[in-house]
């Protein structure tokens, strides 16, 4: 390792990466080993990862542009900690569970939740050798644009790239799905706040070359531990942008078969709030499948929290605000009148494609690779350590499986350290 080891900072445990994974991680270490060094580095500016939340002027609600759902909140982990620090837990049940809709006309409800349905209940039959989800489309049903819209915003990628057997293996755990009313992002930063971190920590070397002390070279210098734990995005260990000495094909090579897809959104504020339904859903279009979904005044707050996914996301962000904006205010002009967009105005917006430190929303298996996730979880020379949502093999792409993958890396460093090391 480049200089002398005796002269960087020593810890017993780092940390890399301050999302849901890193931070469920520390805290659990923290409570079983409190005579360990722990120090969580993290890239950004901010704990949380990809549980971001923003505020709003004036109003108590906080704006999730990442995570926003308690998805199986009675057993997510994250519920029972929003509670213990003094958040809301609003128990409004989510679009799919029986919330609000947009009333549309029934006849053409009706068969497009029959189509849906029976486009599901394919893929949840399927056996045999993976294949991607597109295959599972009825050709020509007058429904497969809005299918796809679904499917995307499930992956965060075009259903040709989205593997069958992963999606059935997908299992959040019992519902319903609620929300933190001060935002997921709040309550996961909070949730981290008691433990060593340093931010704008850029970890760009990893030297695990020798028995003794792993070496980590960071933008701030040089620190080492006697094990690490790897929570960054497949985004960033695909890239390479960590280097690993010597090398570890086998994570890399797994992360890039399970990418990050893109999930952005939009937050418009309302200049006159009551002109729509109170926490009310709907889709842009149900004739194309790039489209943006909706949710009218989530949680009764002045805005409209729109949201973008896969190839439609990427070109969205790439074009920037305004783009967007224009997109979202012809698909809401398109149900309630041109005099709507004189509105909006946009209050936030996301761009995970374009965070270099993590590059996307969540992970998706391209066909074949769902497997992949355990290779990628599992740990290397019972030294480095590796979790995050990706490494979940059914809560892949939710805080609450970040969460039980950081946990579960953490017990397994906790039994290493009593195991003499």
């Amino acid at each position: 390792m480049p200089g002398d080891a005796s002269k960087v900072a020593d810890k017993d445990v780092i940390i890399i990466g301050a999302g849901a994974a890193g931070i469920a991680a520390a805290r659990r270490l923290q409570a079983l080993r409190p005579d360990l060094s722990i120090l969580l580095l993290e890239a950004g500016d901010r704990l949380g990862g990809r549980a971001w939340t923003v505020g709003l002027e004036a109003d108590d609600v906080g704006l999730d542009l990442g995570c926003g759902w308690l998805h199986g909140a009675r057993t997510n982990a994250w519920t029972a900690i929003a509670d213990k620090v003094g958040l809301t837990v609003d128990r409004t049940p989510a679009p799919w569970n029986g919330g609000r809709q947009l009333e549309r006309d029934e006849a053409d409800v009706r068969a497009a939740q029959e189509a849906i349905g029976a486009y599901f209940e394919r893929l949840e039959s399927h056996e045999g050798r993976d294949t991607d989800m597109a295959g599972m489309l009825e050709p020509g049903n007058p429904s497969n644009d809005q299918i796809r819209a679904i499917g995307t915003y499930i992956t965060g990628a075009e259903l040709e790239r989205s593997s069958v057997v992963d999606y059935n293996r997908y299992d959040p755990g019992p519902g319903p799905d609620w929300r933190v009313r001060e935002g997921y992002g709040t309550l996961v930063s909070l949730y981290g706040k008691p433990v060593p971190a340093r931010l704008g920590a850029e970890v760009r070397r990893i030297d695990h070359r020798h028995a003794g002390r792993i070496g980590i070279e960071t933008n701030q210098g040089m620190l080492s531990a006697r094990t690490v734990l790897v929570t960054v995005s497949t985004s960033v260990l695909a890239a390479g942008r960590i280097a690993f000495d010597p090398p570890l094909p086998e994570k890399t090579e797994a992360a890039a078969r399970l990418p990050l897809g893109l999930a952005d959104k939009l937050f418009l504020r309302l200049a006159h709030p009551e002109a729509l339904p109170v926490d009310t859903h709907m889709l842009g279009s149900t004739s194309r499948g790039a489209t943006g979904t909706y949710q009218l005044r989530p949680l009764g707050a002045p805005v409209v929290e729109a949201y973008f996914a896969g190839d439609l996301a990427h070109d969205l962000e790439r074009e920037g605000k305004d783009t967007a904006f224009s997109f979202a205010a012809d698909e809401l002009a398109a149900h309630f009148g041109a005099d709507i967009r004189k509105q909006l105005s946009v209050a936030a917006i996301s761009a995970w494609a374009a965070m270099p430190h993590i590059g996307g929303s969540y992970s998706y298996a391209e066909p074949g690779a769902s497997d992949l996730r355990a290779r990628l979880a599992a740990p290397h020379d019972g030294r480095i350590f590796f979790a995050g949502e990706a490494c979940s093999r059914s809560r892949y792409s939710t805080a609450h499986g970040a969460y039980e993958t950081g946990v579960a890396a953490a017990e397994l460093i906790a039994g290493s350290f009593s195991q003499g090391r």
